[in-house]
């Protein structure tokens, strides 16, 4: 059990009588009953999995008192408050918070939080209305406004729909057994005999479907090198449900089949442009994730150099170009349900380690994302970075068959050559050196990778012997450089400029060795008498001993 959206854990000495801190719990209830609803376990430590051995709760009545004071402190938060017994038969609490669907909770001294990832978070002035449109959102699946009969149904749509969802490997035999109207009302397709907006959206009729207030619509354009359009598809019509609409783009458009051949010894391997898997992700993250209350269209360009998707709104809150690798929020969950039960997206959630391991391993740059106050914008570039990277990405995964997360971290230092854990963290949105270990899994265990340097000056680079075993030729840089090399390029730089400060030696010997790297070997080479230093800190000056 670790702390994540939907679970934080307190230890039983947080409530200490009549000095606990009810505004924290408060503040936390807040933030869950925000996002998605979620249990705080009050008797758990922060990093264990269960409340330590023999813990028993002396006051029956804490469940009681728990929730008076919660309901005291808040605004819109609805919580249960119960005594649970652990595997190892201790005691715990749990307060399960309850998610506000419709309105915004706060606390009673007027301030709004939201849970992102594992931490609470205020939420800024400016950020309300974003927050109220994702709430609208989440209602507007299970809306009837329209009060269309759940008899009034496309045939054919509906008859498809069941079929799948009878087929389906992710979808459980006790869904499969259920009537057709009780996997219609299990999906939130039909509510009091009638539609819902997304039961509309999904087997309704092509009138009923285009009376909606923002139907999904695509338009996909081909731009010339002029930036002039040449080819234009308009999904537009209100006759396709969002399966269709995926499938039409994925079956319609011919660039998904362009590719680029790659020499393999005897053997040739096609490596397409633009993946049809990473398409498919990105389409289904614009039907999925956008926001049905804005108008907009979803637009997919193609440029000679580059794909654009362009989804209206703006991305889930909580959710930003710089964390959308490893954060999940789902904001239109019952169409996302429908989506993953069927087989059309990898898994519930934004799918976008999916899209990087898949650019990766064919040796593409990482996607690029921009989020204006209107839409969301998602660069595929067209290019790859060298035809060697895509060899060794495919050797990698063939020989060793990589998990995601390590074909990400793979592919990143495949491209680069190298990271500093500081820059490979950034790029992968850890902050912590357990979250990095996560992603490089096995990679140091099957020596892909070698690690060198400790703390800030910790060195990831793919193993040269792997490069050689492959025939790789990457690019040629300082990054990896030797200990015992380094001594000898610093000892030369400063015997033509002697009495050196730090920074004029690092930029002479190349930028791109670690600073950290370069400030412990000149501390060796001063500890082993072969340099001598005037002055400390930023101010030292260095000269041969």
């Amino acid at each position: 059990m670790e702390e994540n959206i939907n679970t934080d854990k307190k230890s039983l000495k947080f409530l200490k009588g009549k000095n606990t801190d009810w505004d924290e719990l408060a503040k936390d209830c807040v933030s869950f009953a925000n996002a998605q609803g979620g249990s705080i376990y009050i008797g758990i430590e922060d990093k264990e999995s269960q409340p330590p051995a023999n813990q028993k709760l002396t006051d029956r009545n804490l469940p009681d008192l728990i929730q008076k004071n919660i309901a005291q402190r808040t605004v819109n938060v609805a919580v249960a408050v119960t005594i649970e017994v652990a595997e190892n038969e201790s005691e715990f609490l749990k307060v399960q918070v309850f998610r506000n669907a419709q309105t915004i909770a706060c606390t009673t001294d007027g301030k709004y939080y939201i849970r992102v990832h594992d931490e609470c978070k205020p939420i800024p002035p400016d950020e309300m209305a974003r927050l109220a449109a994702d709430k609208n959102a989440f209602v507007w699946e299970e809306q009837i406004t329209k009060r269309i009969p759940a008899s009034q149904y496309d045939e054919q749509k509906r008859r498809t729909f069941l079929v799948d969802v009878r087929n389906s490997k992710r979808v459980s035999s006790f869904i499969k057994e259920m009537s057709d109207d009780e996997i219609l009302d299990f999906y939130f397709f039909q509510k009091n005999g009638y539609l819902t907006n997304l039961g509309i959206l999904w087997i309704g009729k092509r009138n009923d479907r285009a009376s909606l207030l923002y139907p999904p619509a695509i338009q996909i354009i081909r731009y010339d090198d002029k930036d002039e359009k040449i080819w234009k598809l308009l999904l537009d019509d209100y006759f396709s449900n969002p399966k269709e609409l995926l499938e039409r783009v994925l079956n319609d458009v011919p660039d998904w089949q362009e590719s680029i051949e790659i020499s393999e010894g005897m053997f040739r391997k096609n490596i397409p442009f633009f993946p049809i898997e990473v398409v498919r992700e990105l389409v289904v993250n614009a039907l999925v994730h956008r926001t049905y209350t804005t108008r907009g269209d979803i637009f997919i360009n193609i440029f000679p150099d580059r794909l654009e998707i362009h989804s209206p709104g703006r991305l889930p809150y909580g959710v930003t170009p710089k964390n959308i690798l490893n954060q999940s929020i789902r904001r239109n969950e019952h169409i996302s349900k429908a989506f993953y039960d069927l087989g059309l997206m990898e898994r519930e959630g934004s799918g976008y380690d999916l899209v990087y391991a898949l650019l990766l391993g064919s040796g593409k740059p990482l996607p690029i994302v921009k989020e204006t106050d209107e839409r969301v914008t998602v660069i595929v570039k067209k290019q790859f970075v060298s035809k060697e990277v895509v060899r060794l990405m495919d050797k990698a995964s063939t020989e060793f068959s990589l998990k995601q997360k390590e074909l990400i971290s793979l592919g990143l230092l495949a491209q680069q050559q190298s990271y500093t854990a500081v820059e490979i963290s950034g790029i992968l949105n850890q902050n912590e050196e357990t979250g990095l270990r996560n992603w490089l899994g096995r990679l140091v265990e099957f020596e892909l990778i070698i690690k060198t340097g400790k703390g800030k000056g910790t060195q990831y680079a793919v193993n040269p012997e792997f490069i050689r075993k492959i025939n790789f030729k990457g690019k040629t840089n300082l990054k990896n450089i030797e200990d015992y090399r380094l001594e000898e390029l610093i000892y030369k730089d400063l015997k033509a400029y002697p009495n050196s400060g730090f920074s004029d030696i690092h930029s002479r010997i190349g930028l791109e060795i670690n600073k950290h790297k370069v400030r412990r070997i000149l501390k060796k080479m001063v500890d082993n008498h072969a340099l001598k230093s005037v002055g400390i800190n930023r101010w030292a000056k260095y000269s041969i001993a």
